[in-house]
């Protein structure tokens, strides 16, 4: 397989647990273990964020955008510290993910 046939759009995520950053692609309906990757700064810039997608891969779909979400582990609970979650789509390169 190659050629345009072969990239498939899934959703890249990434959160903060215990002070670290972890981006991972989520291959929704699929039996294949999702690419994560650990970041070693506090906050990965735009850069690292890219950069990391392509050791896993993935490039950002054309036009994506980042997305920022608020979440907490206690709803409704405005005490409860927030949770950051970023997002956007990305394609997989030739033979990944697929």
């Amino acid at each position: 397989m190659n050629g345009q046939n072969d990239v498939r759009e899934f959703t890249a995520q990434m959160s903060v647990s215990a002070g670290h950053w972890r981006l991972y692609v989520a291959l929704m309906n699929t039996t294949e273990r999702w690419p994560d990757y650990r970041f070693t700064r506090t906050v990965p810039t735009f850069t690292d964020r890219t950069d990391a997608l392509s050791v896993l891969g993935f490039e950002p779909v054309p036009g994506a955008e980042w997305t920022w979400t608020e979440d907490s582990e206690i709803p409704d609970d405005p005490a409860t510290p927030v949770i950051l979650i970023a997002a956007i789509r990305v394609r997989s390169w030739s033979g990944v993910g697929v």
